[in-house]
């Protein structure tokens, strides 16, 4: 098969599917200025795969008035090609993704196109850096305003609308009336960093979303804390890179098995999960914290396929200690020495720990800001830590009338879990996430400018009957009655 043809028919067949839908909507919103300054209607920070979902729902949905701005270079966006570790996505193949109800958009018609049937159907899992290119095309094809290598440094307040700072390629200030925040797994906060490194060198320590120079751990003892999918992912990478040994530092006494969520996962999960009640949301996610989602299978065996490679359980870190150019590590299982050490520790919604929301980070409300009740369950830190969101997925205030714009800004990141549910952060339902994003704000664009619509109803006077429809029985039918 010619790829190039193949994927210039399937693109045909999508611009059909469009034009059939009338997609993209008309544009709807009225225009904006702020003391001669455009106002743009949305902006969208991130352009990984929840970033271009919400913006494409945007631009179809009429509210084309946008820009997505991301910090990485194009093609570079998101955890896929830079530090996800991973061989393959362990999301099955027949996910819709991204493609917001459209056949000729998912990843399926997009490798079929160039691939054929016969190669679909002896794909098992999704290679990353495939997907990856598949996130690029669904990018050009949709024609996504993205602007690369645009970091936003500082979000405040100006009057009714935000006014975003930027660095990069593009610098200066720009105005919004509202924000969406597609942050990825980083969501508000980073990496989630133990106390017992904060003070170790960092030439002795990476987290596993940093860059890591892989070719210097050749030879190396390195140590990897975690059970979880990026502990194995980083493990087989130092593995394969020429680490002398790996050991993985497990803390708990058996490792995780049973992916429960993917065992329960249904349209009733995408849909229904925001509407129960907030005992409930806390006890199905407490629950599927305290299980642990497990690595993938080819994952766990990328690793113990070494012979240097070792699983250490019931081994917690207590303490760790810096000696020259080597790393000391008191456990419960007694004390090791490594030469390098990788925490796969995940992220924080620590809203403190990014410069640019520093405005906002102290009046934002989180879950232990009164919505967490200790009826509820246990107390769970990275639960607390999660923003309180409004259906729309818009922060809400610690102190109410102390920061409204926090109103207008919209956490579409993995944040959002806790409130709304998975889907803002994998693959499974983030067209669900975006679909409920966007008639949200779709909604709060139209009230904000009801008057504006109300005038273009009453001035609108394009006439649908010209007057020489009909004729007016009414005087002949008084000359027949004598009046």
């Amino acid at each position: 098969m010619n790829s190039s043809t193949g994927l210039q028919a399937l693109e045909a067949r999508l611009q059909q599917d469009l034009d059939l839908l009338e997609l993209p909507a008309k544009a709807w919103v009225p225009p904006r200025q702020y003391q001669g300054e455009q106002v743009r209607d949305v902006v969208v920070i991130g352009a990984g795969m929840c970033g271009l979902a919400a913006t494409a729902k945007l631009l179809l949905s009429g509210i084309d008035n946008i820009v997505t701005y991301d910090a990485a270079a194009a093609g570079q966006e998101g955890p896929w090609v830079t530090f996800a570790r991973m061989e393959t996505l362990r999301s099955p193949k027949t996910l819709h993704g991204p493609a917001l109800g459209l056949p000729q958009l998912t990843f399926r018609a997009w490798f079929t196109a160039q691939w054929g049937v016969d190669a679909w159907e002896a794909l098992d899992k999704i290679p990353k850096a495939q997907w990856m290119d598949y996130l690029v095309w669904y990018r050009q094809v949709l024609n996504l305003p993205v602007h690369n290598g645009v970091r936003i440094t500082a979000i405040t307040q100006q009057e009714s609308l935000i006014a975003l700072e930027l660095s990069g390629a593009e610098t200066g200030r720009v105005l919004t009336r509202r924000l969406v925040l597609a942050t990825g797994r980083s969501g508000l906060g980073g990496a989630a960093v133990p106390e017992f490194l904060r003070h170790v060198d960092r030439h002795l320590w990476a987290h596993s979303a940093d860059p890591i120079d892989f070719a210097q751990l050749k030879g190396k003892r390195v140590a990897v804390i975690g059970a979880g999918a990026s502990s194995m992912d980083n493990a087989a990478t130092a593995l394969e890179a020429g680490a002398a040994t790996v050991d993985l530092l497990i803390r708990r006494k058996e490792m995780p098995r049973i992916n429960k969520m993917t065992g329960i996962g249904s349209q009733g999960v995408v849909h229904g999960m925001f509407q129960l009640p907030d005992s409930w949301k806390w006890k199905f996610v407490d629950y599927t914290a305290t299980t642990q989602t497990p690595p993938p299978r080819a994952s766990t065996l990328r690793v113990s396929r070494h012979a240097n490679a070792h699983f250490f359980l019931d081994c917690a870190i207590k303490a760790v200690t810096q000696q020259g150019d080597a790393l000391r590590i008191d456990t419960t299982q007694g004390e090791m020495t490594y030469d390098f050490l990788i925490a796969a520790t995940g992220f924080a919604n620590d809203f403190h720990g990014r410069s640019e929301f520093a405005a906002l980070a102290p009046h934002i409300r989180s879950w232990a800001d009164g919505r967490y009740r200790p009826e509820m369950g246990a107390p769970r830190a990275s639960l607390l830590q999660a923003p309180d969101l409004g259906p729309d997925f818009a922060f809400r205030e610690r102190q109410p009338g102390a920061c409204p714009i926090l109103a207008h800004i919209h956490c579409f990141n993995d944040a959002a879990m806790l409130t709304h549910g998975k889907v803002s952060g994998d693959i499974p339902a983030v067209s669900a996430g975006a679909d409920r994003l966007v008639r949200a704000l779709a909604a709060s664009l139209f009230a904000e400018d009801v008057e504006t619509h109300f005038a273009n109803l009453q001035a609108f006077d394009k006439p649908e009957l010209l007057g020489d429809e009909w004729i007016d029985s009414t005087p002949l039918l008084k000359q027949e009655n004598g009046l």
